[in-house]
């Protein structure tokens, strides 16, 4: 049996999960999320728990079990406590401000880079005074907040020998340390 697969999954007060044709939604006070579930795995909700079962020990089987178990679990943690990241711009003039759904940033290109979040997406962007500028993304959806990040990330990616770029908060970035003197 998969380790992932067969541990229940809670269900807070408040949420509320209804399965029909093989769509599970999920339902909370931070907002709704559903997901489509492979035909064979199977879905129930008892003593509000929900518990996912495959039909036999194949591969795909296997695989599907604790991957629709894994989607189902960040789907009631999203709509019950929301997912929350933040990312960090290190970099002499990197600057970021959110106004609704747009994020301005400026990230030492020749040019202002504006990005259109989906409305699911909370962004707020916090400069302070001798600190690197804030990013706080926030989101029900685990897998949208990700993506979205990546997004972002991908514009400037850190670099290994000053470590300028984007980057998420306590993120470790490996160092180079760069030309050294020629021994002779």
């Amino acid at each position: 049996m998969s380790r992932i697969g067969k541990l229940p999954i809670a269900v807070p007060a408040g949420v509320t999960v209804t399965i029909k044709d093989n769509v599970v939604s999920v339902k909370g006070p931070k907002g709704e999320l559903s997901q489509a579930v492979h035909g064979d795995i199977s879905v129930e909700v008892k003593d509000g728990e929900i518990h996912v079962t495959r039909p036999t020990d194949d591969r795909i089987h296997r695989a599907q079990h604790g991957l629709y178990r894994a989607l189902i679990h960040n789907m009631v943690v999203g709509v019950s406590e929301g997912y929350k990241k933040e990312m960090e711009l290190v970099g002499v003039g990197y600057r970021a401000s959110a106004t609704g759904q747009v994020l301005e940033l400026a990230l030492g290109y020749s040019h202002a880079i504006y990005i259109k979040l989906p409305k699911e997406v909370k962004v707020e962007a916090k400069s302070e005074r001798n600190k690197n500028p804030l990013i706080i993304l926030e989101s029900s959806d685990k897998q949208l907040l990700g993506q979205v990040c990546a997004k972002i990330r991908s514009l400037r990616k850190p670099e290994p020998y000053k470590g300028k770029g984007i980057k998420f908060v306590g993120e470790i970035i490996r160092r180079k340390s760069g030309k050294s003197a020629s021994a002779k």
